[in-house]
């Protein structure tokens, strides 16, 4: 598997569910996925192409993904990483910011991820990085921001009311900061320059940030967790494993661990 085959994969994802994200969202929930948070049928029904498209390029592949779990094609292979929608709060509100992101992985960590994507399935841009290679958006190489100011700042937060205060400290010494709702894409948008620092507080899963980790790697940027230690060697699965501190450059993650602690 290629990246060209995963990006057969996102040109299929943005046809279909543009087409039918009305009625995507107008279906209620489906229960809870694997990895423990509600099902829509948005996130089932681009589960379901991922996994036709993989059945059809006749290879074995493992498939872990945030509603079904891990699931084994032709006996099972290198692990591909998914999840359908990231951002489904936004899918299904009306808020026109999700994506997929799919991550190959040969081995058992992140650290082993050898190929991230995530398609923006609104306008469709397309960000992919291949290890040692460097990353890309819509087939340009990008790179992260190079100085050390603190110019724009991306956070996700699970329980506003415990993860705000944590990161309060930096949050204020930025002119800008926003919340997008897409783990996936904040990361993409860091590693294309955009951002200068992205930051999860609470536990976040594998499948959420790995494409997203080897993109900002391959543009020049960082990821540790909020002490600053490597997440190279968290497993790949779907339970909630680590909080996120990303930065464009070594410079902003210092700054920006010096003032979270």
């Amino acid at each position: 598997m290629d990246i060209n085959d995963i990006r057969k994969i996102g040109d299929r994802l943005k046809k279909e569910i543009a087409l039918h994200l009305g009625e995507l969202r107008s279906h209620a929930s489906l229960g809870k996925g694997a990895g423990g948070d509600t099902t829509h049928p948005i996130d089932k029904r681009a589960e379901d192409i991922v996994y036709e498209e993989l059945v059809k390029l006749n290879g074995p592949v493992t498939l872990v993904s945030e509603e079904c779990g891990t699931r084994e094609i032709k006996g099972g292979g290198p692990r591909l990483l998914v999840d359908p929608i990231d951002g489904s709060r936004n899918a299904v509100s009306g808020i026109p910011l999700f994506s997929t992101s799919i991550a190959l992985i040969d081995g058992d960590t992140v650290g082993h991820t050898t190929i991230g994507y995530v398609v923006n399935l609104i306008n469709g841009d397309e960000f992919w990085a291949l290890k040692g290679k460097g990353s890309f958006l819509n087939g340009l190489p990008i790179r992260t921001q190079q100085d050390d100011a603190f110019r724009v700042l991306a956070y996700e937060a699970c329980t506003p009311g415990v993860d705000i205060p944590k990161i309060a400290p930096l949050m204020v010494q930025f002119n800008r900061v926003r919340c997008f709702g897409s783990t996936a894409l904040d990361m993409a948008f860091l590693a294309h320059g955009a951002l200068s620092v992205f930051m999860v507080p609470c536990l976040s899963r594998s499948f959420d940030f790995a494409s997203g980790y080897l993109l900002i790697k391959e543009a020049g940027g960082m990821v540790t967790d909020l002490d600053g230690k490597e997440i190279d060697g968290v497993e790949v699965s779907v339970d909630r494993s680590t909080p996120l501190l990303a930065s464009a450059n070594e410079k902003l993650h210092r700054k920006a661990l010096d003032a979270l602690n």
